[in-house]
C-alpha cells in the first residue's frame, strides 16, 4: 500500500476473483460464465448503440426496467438496475447497514458481502452452515438484523425452498432481507412473488449467468417502491450512468429472446446432471445443485491436488482454502464436450 491510504481501509482483505489467465488456452469451468454466447438479438442491438456512445445513456434505463418490470410482473417503480449484481448488493449495505444495523450471512457463501461489510464499516457476523452445507433458517428468524441469503448458495449450489425465506422476512420486519439470486434460472424458484407480500425483502438478479451477459456486467433488483427510492439515492449519490447504452440494448434484447434463454439454462441443466452422475460413479461426493456448478469432493485425491493437476492439463476449475470446504472444488458447467473432457480427465487422474 502507498503511504497515502486511508488507515480505515489498512485491514481490508479484498474479494479474490477467479482466474482469468493468460498463458494458455484453457476449458474453464472456473468462474460460472455460461458456455454459450449472448443472443444474436442482444448482440445486434448493442451493436447498434456503438454508433452514439458519444452521448450518455439514459440514467433512468427507463426501457430496460419496464422490460424486466414486464418480464416479472412488477411495475418499473419497482426496478433498480446495476453494473453487475455486485454494484446492488453493496448499494443496499450502504443504504441499510451502520454500527446500529448489523448484517448477518451465512459463513460459506459469495465472497464479496464480508467485503461490502468490511469496507463500508458496517459490522456483520457469519452465522455457520450445517454439516451438510444447508442453511438452518431457525437460526435467522427474528435476530433483528439485516440478512443476505444466496439462494441458491454458492459455492455450495444448494437452494433453500421460499417458505424458510418466507419465515425469516417475517420475523425481522424492520430489517432488510436481501436475496441473491444469481442462479436461480438453473432450477431455483424466484422470491420475486414475496417482494409484493413484504416490505422489506430485495431479490438480487444478474445477466451473467443464464442470459450469458458477464462481459456486459448488468445486476437487477426487484423490491418494494420505497426500498428502489432508497437504493437510487445511493445509485444518484455514486454513479448515476451506471449502465452503458450497448448493455442497456443488450439487456433489453436478451430479456425479450425468451426461446434463446429457455434453451440455454435447459441445455446446461442437463449437461450439469449428466455430470453429477458421472462424478457420483467415479465415488465423488457431489452436493445437489440448482445452479450452473457443480460442488465436489473425492476420497481418492485431495481438493488442491486436483484442482492443480486439472489445472496442469488445461482446465480450470474453483478451488477454495477455507478449512470446511479445502477438500472441495466447484465445478462450472460448459458444453456437453467440455464435461466430457473434463471427466474423461479426471478419470485418467483417480481411476
Amino acid at each position: 500500500m502507498s503511504k497515502f491510504f486511508s488507515t480505515k481501509h489498512s485491514k481490508l482483505i479484498p474479494y479474490t476473483p477467479g482466474e482469468q489467465p493468460k498463458d494458455m488456452k484453457y476449458i474453464k469451468l472456473n468462474t460460472n460464465e455460461s458456455p454459450y454466447p449472448p443472443s444474436e438479438k442482444a448482440i445486434a442491438e448493442a451493436s447498434k448503440q456503438a454508433e452514439l456512445l458519444r452521448l450518455y445513456p439514459d440514467p433512468e434505463c427507463t426501457s430496460l426496467r419496464e422490460d424486466i418490470a414486464a418480464y416479472y410482473g412488477v411495475e418499473k417503480e419497482n426496478v433498480v438496475l446495476s453494473n453487475g449484481s455486485d454494484e446492488i448488493l453493496n448499494f443496499a449495505f450502504i443504504a441499510y447497514g451502520d454500527d446500529s444495523h448489523p448484517f448477518v450471512f451465512p459463513d460459506i457463501t459469495y465472497g464479496f458481502y464480508n467485503v461490502f461489510a468490511a469496507v463500508n464499516n458496517i459490522p456483520y457476523e457469519e452465522i455457520p452452515l450445517e454439516e451438510d452445507f444447508t442453511i438452518d433458517f431457525k437460526k435467522y428468524c427474528g435476530i433483528n438484523k439485516n440478512i443476505v441469503i444466496a439462494n441458491p448458495n454458492a459455492p455450495t449450489g444448494i437452494f433453500a425452498p421460499l417458505t424458510e425465506i418466507e419465515k425469516v422476512a417475517q420475523s425481522n420486519p424492520d430489517n432488510i432481507v436481501i436475496v441473491d439470486e444469481a442462479y436461480v434460472d438453473f432450477g431455483g424458484e424466484t422470491a420475486i412473488t414475496l417482494t409484493k407480500k413484504y416490505d422489506n425483502i430485495i431479490v438480487v438478479q444478474t445477466f451473467s449467468k443464464s442470459r450469458s451477459m458477464a462481459g456486459a456486467r448488468l445486476g437487477f433488483c426487484i423490491a418494494s417502491k420505497e426500498i428502489c427510492r432508497d437504493l437510487n439515492t445511493i445509485r444518484y449519490s455514486v454513479n448515476p450512468y451506471n449502465i452503458n447504452r450497448m448493455t442497456m440494448a443488450a439487456g433489453s434484447a436478451a430479456i425479450n429472446d425468451e426461446e434463446y434463454f429457455q434453451r440455454n439454462r435447459l441445455e446446461i441443466i442437463e449437461t450439469r446432471e449428466k455430470t453429477r452422475k458421472a462424478l457420483l460413479d467415479m465415488g465423488f461426493e457431489v452436493l445437489p445443485s440448482k445452479t450452473n456448478f457443480l460442488f465436489a469432493k473425492s476420497d481418492r485425491i485431495g481438493g488442491e491436488e486436483l484442482y492443480r493437476k486439472l489445472r496442469e492439463n488445461g482446465i480450470l476449475v474453483r478451488h477454495f482454502t477455507s478449512e470446511r470446504i479445502a477438500e472441495y472444488n466447484r465445478i462450472t458447467i460448459g458444453t456437453p464436450e467440455d464435461m466430457e473432457t473434463f471427466i474423461n480427465t479426471v478419470k485418467g487422474l483417480i481411476l
